[in-house]
């Protein structure tokens, strides 16, 4: 395994970019971060093989192709040894409308984002991981009324103010 680069403050940059539009030309980014494209290209290939840039994609507005519900609920597991995390971790990460699961501390163990269809298709997906008995003690669900603010971005520049980036 290949030791992680130190990224500075050009890679920086180049990462700042591409997460904003992912399909930028080489020769924009390149404009866009200070320089030439032959050394750009290099850069953006050794972040991608270190792992730093996982992957391209669109983001897509799925609103403008049907309804959806979109759910954060709470889970509480009823034991709370390693094997039971990783049962639990294991079935839900099958799960297609769970587009996020965080491990948590606080007053319950995960919090988890579905997007459903509806409520009924919601409550089907509950009572099916209720039945698989992977230690689920306890659920609380709240259902989003409206996202007035989603970013897709982060903002690089902030986690390290000692760089201008």
């Amino acid at each position: 395994m290949q030791p992680t680069p130190k990224l500075d403050r050009i890679d920086l940059k180049i990462l700042t970019q591409l997460q904003r539009n992912g399909r930028l030309t080489n020769v924009e980014l390149a404009n866009r971060v200070g320089l030439s494209a032959s050394p750009c290209l290099i850069r953006v290939k050794r972040l991608e093989a270190a792992g730093y840039i996982t992957g391209y994609g669109a983001q897509i507005d799925i609103r403008k192709i049907t309804s959806i519900l979109t759910v954060f609920t709470e889970i509480t597991l009823s034991d709370h040894r390693r094997h039971d995390f990783a049962r639990f971790e294991n079935h839900v990460s099958k799960l297609d409308t769970v587009v996020e699961c965080h491990l948590i501390s606080g007053g319950y163990d995960y919090l988890v984002k579905f997007i459903t269809r509806d409520v009924e298709h919601y409550q089907t997906i509950m009572e099916n991981l209720l039945e698989l008995n992977i230690g689920i003690e306890k659920y609380f669900s709240y259902i989003v009324i409206k996202s007035p603010i989603v970013k897709e971005s982060f903002p690089i520049q902030d986690f390290f103010p000692e760089q201008k980036i």
